[in-house]
């Protein structure tokens, strides 16, 4: 009896350690890696002057092989301005993206700002170069363009999509020299990826090799616009990712530095996890910050990039004049 009493309690404890090893590996996977590691470093312009010094030395900073659409693009009425903007474009995009909208907010007065993020407007469609980039990179690309934009203009705002969008939330998360940061789509997570599974799949590819995949893989490189790129890097999303938790956790022990907060959805999103971004516009609201979320509905049949004019079906003329009464208003 005895024997067995020591035999029934050896196999209780060994089921006892299994389990708890396997619930420990759960949550190793399930909690994001290498999150914590990005923090902001403001030096802001302390003049129109010194804003276009900074803006030097980005356009020298360029590869000699950029697509000339994808370069850096500054539209300034040459003096600091009431309000300036800066606007980032989407993963595997372009400033060519936000030419058009940039065209229309610098007529209103902004000066504008539309800097490539890093590794993208290559002449190469098809370079591996994106497949380098970093959170790190997206987090000292945001300071660096409001650094530009404080010198600019008096007030300073900041949108983005999709990528552009999570690097515009962690900006709007740590400096509080943004006066307005709209975030359009932002791709705190894809749609393909369920919520829960979002951190472990994060972590599983960030070990694994690289890969590159067609965004359409029936057309090819015939599937984007000629200054974009026609597949994206596995290594880069896992990157971009990375930088939504970084926000996500700020979020989760402070409010939003900048002043105001604008989160736009579009309910037709086929690409992103609305889910996930208006889990951290409610953390966001819980923190009291001034935060207004909208959403595009449906029955428009907006596709994901709803910014660029090139893409076919876009519906520019409902989403520029919503987007502009927006910033428009503050």
């Amino acid at each position: 009896m005895t024997q067995r009493l020591r035999l029934g309690n050896r196999k209780w404890w060994l089921f006892v350690l299994i389990t708890g090893l396997i619930l420990s590996l759960v949550f190793f996977l399930l909690t994001p890696w290498n999150t914590s590691q990005l923090s902001s470093h403001p030096r802001p312009a302390q003049s129109y002057t010194e804003a276009l010094q900074l803006i030097e030395i980005l356009r020298k900073q360029e590869p000699l092989q950029m697509n000339p659409l994808c370069q850096l693009q500054l539209m300034t009425h040459s003096k600091k301005t009431d309000r300036a903007i800066i606007l980032v474009h989407g993963y595997t995009s372009c400033p060519q993206q936000f030419h058009d909208l940039g065209e229309r907010f610098y007529h209103a007065g902004y000066n504008v700002l539309i800097a490539p993020l890093p590794h993208h407007g290559l002449a190469d469609r098809m370079s591996e170069a994106q497949g380098k980039l970093t959170a790190q990179e997206l987090a000292a690309y945001a300071d660096h363009t409001v650094d530009i934009a404080r010198g600019l203009g008096k007030k300073v705002f900041m949108m983005g999509l999709s990528a552009g969008g999570v690097t515009t939330a962690w900006a709007a998360q740590n400096r509080s020299d943004i006066d307005l940061a709209v975030i359009i789509s932002p791709a705190f997570g894809f749609k393909k990826i369920p919520t829960s599974l979002t951190g472990a799949t994060m972590n599983i590819y960030s070990v694994l090799p690289d890969a590159f995949e067609w965004w359409d893989p029936i057309l090819k490189e015939k599937g984007a616009s000629a200054h974009a790129y026609p597949q994206y890097s596995r290594h880069a999303l896992v990157e971009i990712l990375r930088l939504s938790f970084a926000t996500l956790e700020e979020a989760g022990h402070k409010p939003p530095a900048a002043k105001k907060l604008i989160v736009i959805l579009n309910n037709n999103d086929t690409m992103v996890n609305n889910e996930l971004t208006k889990n951290i516009a409610s953390i966001w609201h819980a923190h009291k910050a001034d935060l207004i979320t909208y959403e595009f509905q449906a029955n428009l049949k907006l596709a994901h990039d709803l910014i660029d004019p090139s893409k076919p079906n876009q519906r520019t003329e409902i989403v520029y004049p919503r987007l502009m009464e927006f910033v428009s208003h503050e």
